[in-house]
């Protein structure tokens, strides 16, 4: 049976422009992502999923690093969905979890593919380190904020290099042990390292 030309041929579907086209093809490259991993994702397979033409994607995206690098950053929670437990503990533990998570997803593989690709090209791989240090950053911003405005934290404490501290734990972990990222690492990371970095310490 011949295949409908309106259903195959993107150019008779309706035209998408501006912020739906580029929703449309970060999460068609999410579940590429999903479904193929990092090394069978191609620029055609996504256009095709996302009923777009390879032209608006290579427009956008010059290169499959590129698109994988905004649609994996595309599912990072922003900062203001994380909850508001009312306790610095609380707020980096669900911090920690929500990275944790997107780290366990098609994000995940993707950060893996991208680092093996980019690692040799040091200006790509510093965009990279940049991108994702610009989420993480924000959303512990968030927190400490919370914190400061609670009394928990001196503001002295929040600094650029101490936001990065917990993320930049995770992803290592997650880069470099190959092994999903428990409740009990998070934890640890929150009681021993975070709360005594921002000077305050776990309930006894």
């Amino acid at each position: 049976m011949a295949a409908d030309p309106e259903t195959t041929d993107h150019r008779k579907r309706p035209r998408r422009r501006g912020e739906a086209l580029v929703s449309a093809i970060l999460a068609a490259a999410v579940e590429e992502l999903e479904e193929r991993g990092y090394a069978a994702l191609t620029m055609e397979g996504v256009a095709d999923r996302a009923r777009a033409s390879k032209a608006s994607l290579y427009r956008r995206w010059p290169t499959r690093a590129e698109l994988v690098m905004d649609a994996v950053y595309s599912v990072v929670p922003e900062p203001g969905e994380l909850p508001d437990t009312g306790a610095l503990r609380g707020d980096l533990l669900a911090a920690l979890r929500r990275i944790a998570r997107t780290l366990a997803g098609p994000a995940g593989k993707g950060l893996r593919g991208l680092m093996t690709e980019i690692l040799p090209d040091p200006e790509r791989a510093a965009e990279l380190r940049a991108h994702s240090q610009g989420m993480g950053r924000r959303m512990m911003a968030e927190v400490t904020r919370r914190a400061v405005e609670r009394g928990e934290i001196d503001p002295r404490a929040v600094t650029p290099t101490r936001l990065d501290v917990g993320q930049a734990l995770l992803r290592n972990h997650f880069l470099f042990h190959h092994e999903p990222i428990g409740d009990a690492m998070i934890e640890e990371i929150v009681d021993t390292v975070l709360l005594p970095l921002f000077g305050t310490v776990p309930d006894a």
